[in-house]
C-alpha cells in the first residue's frame, strides 16, 4: 500500500517468491481479503511491471486457495480489472500479456459458474481471433494474442462435451492460418491449440473426419523439416521439436508420453491436455513446481496424483541431490550422449564413403 511503485513492487515480488515455494494455506486464509485489496490497488494504481507481477500474485493467491468460495471470491473481484488492463490499448503490453495468461489460470481454478468461464473464454476469443485477419506479420499484439490462445485452449480442456464440439468447429478450420506467421511463438501456440482440439475431437467422436486433413498436414510436415535460413537457428530447432510432436497428433492420434520426477513419486504427462495444463503451472510455479506437486493438495487434484504424501524435513533434505553428485549425473550422461552420437556419425560416414 505504499507510495512509492518500487516499494510496492517489492512487496509483491517477496510475497509471489514465497507463494511459489511454500504451503502458506493457514496465514493466507485469515489475510485474504486484505490481500486482495492490495493486489487490486497494484493492478489499478500501477504500470508495467507491478501489474505483471500482481497479475501473477492472484493466480498463487488462488492456487494457494484451492478451488472453493474463497479463490472464487478473488477471481470475482480481480477479473474485472484484469479485463479491463486486457483491452486496454493504452497499457503496458508485457502487462497485458501477463493479465490474459493470469486471467484464464484464474478462472480455470477458481469458478465453477459456467457462465463465468465462458465469459473469460469469450473475451480471449476477441483477442487472439484477430490474428486470423492479420497479414502474418510480427507485432506487439501477436504476444498478447498468443497468451490469449493459450488461456482459451486452457479453459476449453474444463468446458462441456457440448461447448468443446462447438468452439472445434468453429476454430479449428480457422487455426491452420496462424501457422503461416511470422512470429515463431505463434506458430508453436497455433500448432499445440491445433493438437489438443484434435484430441479432444477424438474423445468426444472416435469417427471424427477432418476434411483438409491433407493440406494441414503438407503444412505440418514443412514446419517440422524447416530449415530456412532467414529464420534464427534457435527457432528453427523449437519450431521442428514441436512440430514433430504436432503432426504425430493430428495424423496418427499419437502423443510422446514425458515423466516427470518429483520427490519419490513420478507423474507421467501422456496427453495434449496434460502437457498444456503441466505448461501453465509450471509457467507459474518456476523452480517451485515440484514442491508444489509434491504438497499442494489442489494441484494434485488436477494431475489425479491423490493426496500428498507425509514427509517430515529430514525426507525431503534427504530426497535433494547434492550438487557433486547432480554433476557426476550429468557428466555420466553426457558421455553416454556422446558416445552413442560418434556411433551413428561414423555410421553416417561409412554411408557416404560406400556411395
Amino acid at each position: 500500500m505504499d507510495k512509492s511503485a518500487k516499494t510496492r513492487q517489492a512487496a509483491l515480488e517477496g510475497l509471489k517468491s514465497g507463494l511459489s515455494s511454500k504451503i502458506l494455506y493457514d496465514f493466507i486464509v485469515e489475510r485474504r481479503i486484505t490481500l486482495t485489496d492490495s493486489i487490486e490497488r497494484c493492478l489499478k494504481k500501477g504500470k508495467g511491471e507491478e501489474q505483471r507481477v500482481a497479475a501473477a500474485l492472484a493466480c498463487l493467491l488462488c492456487c494457494q486457495l484451492g478451488s472453493g468460495m474463497e479463490s472464487e471470491e478473488v477471481f470475482r473481484t480481480l477479473a474485472p480489472v484484469l479485463k479491463s488492463i486486457i483491452s486496454d490499448r493504452s497499457a503496458n503490453m508485457s502487462a497485458r500479456q501477463a493479465c490474459a495468461s493470469y486471467l484464464g489460470l484464474c478462472c480455470f481454478i477458481a469458478t465453477d459458474d459456467i457462465e463465468d468461464l465462458y465469459m473469460t473464454m469469450e473475451c480471449m476469443e476477441n483477442l487472439f481471433t484477430k490474428q486470423y485477419h492479420a497479414e502474418g506479420g510480427t507485432d506487439n499484439a501477436s504476444a498478447l494474442h498468443i497468451q490469449a490462445l493459450l488461456s482459451w485452449a486452457l479453459l476449453l480442456t474444463i468446458c462441456h462435451s457440448s461447448e468443446v464440439k462447438k468452439k472445434i468447429d468453429m476454430h479449428i478450420h480457422k487455426l491452420p492460418r496462424l501457422l503461416s506467421c511470422d512470429d515463431v511463438n505463434m506458430r508453436i501456440a497455433a500448432g499445440e491449440t491445433l493438437a489438443l482440439l484434435f484430441e479432444l475431437a477424438r474423445e468426444a467422436d472416435a469417427e471424427f473426419y477432418y476434411e483438409d486433413l491433407e493440406p494441414l498436414t503438407e503444412t505440418l510436415k514443412a514446419l517440422a523439416t524447416d530449415c530456412n535460413k532467414h529464420r534464427a537457428k534457435v527457432d528453427r530447432r523449437k519450431q521442428r521439436s514441436v512440430f514433430r510432436d504436432v503432426l504425430r497428433a493430428v495424423e496418427d492420434g499419437d502423443f510422446q508420453s514425458e515423466v516427470i520426477r518429483f520427490g519419490r513419486e513420478r507423474m507421467q504427462i501422456d496427453c495434449w491436455v496434460k502437457r498444456l495444463t503441466y505448461g501453465v503451472f509450471k509457467e507459474l510455479f518456476g523452480s517451485g513446481m515440484q514442491f508444489h506437486l509434491m504438497t499442494n493438495g489442489f494441484l494434485r487434484s488436477i494431475f489425479e496424483l491423490g493426496p500428498p504424501m507425509l514427509l517430515d524435513a529430514a525426507a525431503l533434505k534427504a530426497m535433494k541431490v547434492s550438487r557433486d553428485e547432480r554433476h557426476m549425473n550429468n557428466s555420466a550422461a553426457f558421455k553416454a550422449r556422446t558416445k552413442a552420437r560418434s556411433k551413428l556419425r561414423d555410421k553416417r560416414a561409412d554411408v557416404g564413403e560406400f556411395f
